[in-house]
Order: structure tokens, then C-alpha cells, then sequence
């Protein structure tokens, strides 16, 4: 599994969780969050990491504005973004990631309609917010997962869901899980990754 690290928003913490060398880093572009990424340019990382704009119910000007002012790879959309949103993005030339909300139960019909028009699914834990609650869903949902679209799993995920991680990683539920998405769990305060304990997590992860 890929691992992306979300939620960066400070210069030198920004390269210094690009030298652990995650897949992806998440740059979030919503005002409300606590995680908004205020910089005025993302500090040059390594090729081999994709950059990752989310977007919470943006306009597609916006969204190619900050795809072209940043050099994005990816956009992670975590609204109610349509099918046909998520279509016009398609000519872009970049991956796009489409986010759902799970809690103990979830319609898998709903993702039909974006079979075609996106790259990856995300699926993130329902809460208050959009992302960046804390705390996990029940990943065994997965197991009724009806496509083959590769999917992030996020929503929760720290250092204590390792063996929870290395359980799923040997279910059947995990047979499309791309990625794993981190944030809040790794976190000194928003926006504020622990460098350590992101380390740890990579090491535990590979044994």
C-alpha cells in the first residue's frame, strides 16, 4: 500500500515529511480548515511524491487555478462534487480522488456514477467535519466493496491501528486498497506533522 500524508501546511515540516519519501502529500485548499495551506508556494519536494490539492465543494476556476499555480498531480475532492464536476476535471492530465464518508454502513451504489470519471475512491470516516475527525470507521464495510477501482483508506489512522492495518492488508476488503491516508493522528497540532512518529509508523508498517 501507497502511503499519502494530508493536511501540510508549514515550510520546513512540509520537507521534512517529503524526505521520509510518503507517495503523496495532501495540500488542503479550504478556508475553514484548520489544515488551509497559506503558503504562497509549495517548497520544491521530490518528483517521485505527488502533490495532492483538496478541495471542499470548489469551483473548477479555482481548482485549475491552484493546479497550475502549483504544479498539482492530484485533486482530492471532498464535497458534493457530481459526476459530471469530476468529468470536467478529467482533461486536466491528473489523478483525481473522490471522497465518501463512511460510519457503520454505506450504499455502494452511489459510486456507480463515478466509475468512469475518477481515478481513485477515498473513503474517510463521517463526522463533523471533511475530513481530519480522528477517528476511524468500521473497515469491515469494505468487504461488500462491489468495484475494482482502487481506493485510499483514511479517516483515523494512526500508530495504534498498525496491527489493525497488517489485519485488513490480509482481508479480502483490502483487495483494491491503493493507499493509506494519514493526518490528524500524526499530528503536534493541525497542519503540524510529528516527524518521529510518522517514521515509526512507515518502519512498523514495512516489518
Amino acid at each position: 500500500m501507497k502511503l499519502k500524508v494530508c493536511g501540510m501546511k508549514y515550510q520546513d515540516n512540509i520537507e521534512q515529511v517529503a524526505a521520509l519519501q510518503p507517495d503523496y502529500l495532501g495540500f488542503i485548499f479550504y478556508e475553514k480548515s484548520a489544515r488551509h495551506f497559506e503558503l504562497e508556494n509549495i517548497p520544491e519536494i521530490s518528483k517521485f511524491i505527488k502533490k495532492v490539492g483538496v478541495f471542499v465543494n470548489a469551483s473548477l476556476d479555482f481548482i485549475q487555478e491552484k493546479i497550475e499555480k502549483h504544479n498539482l498531480n492530484a485533486v482530492q475532492l471532498h464535497g458534493e462534487e457530481s459526476p459530471e464536476f469530476c468529468d470536467a476535471l478529467k482533461n486536466k492530465n491528473i489523478e483525481i480522488i473522490k471522497v465518501f464518508s463512511i460510519k457503520d454502513e454505506f450504499n455502494f451504489e452511489i459510486l456507480k456514477p463515478y466509475e468512469n470519471v475518477v481515478d481513485y475512491f477515498l473513503f474517510d470516516t463521517k463526522g463533523k467535519l471533511p475530513g481530519g475527525n480522528g477517528y476511524t470507521f468500521n473497515w469491515d464495510v469494505l468487504m461488500d466493496y462491489p468495484s475494482n477501482k482502487p481506493f485510499f483508506l483514511s479517516g483515523g489512522i494512526g500508530i495504534d491501528e498498525v496491527e489493525k492495518i497488517k489485519a485488513f492488508k490480509n482481508s479480502e476488503a483490502s483487495k483494491y486498497c491503493y493507499a493509506l491516508d494519514v493526518n490528524s493522528k500524526f499530528e503536534i497540532e493541525p497542519g503540524l506533522k510529528n516527524i518521529e512518529l510518522l517514521k515509526e509508523f512507515k518502519n512498523k508498517l514495512i516489518k
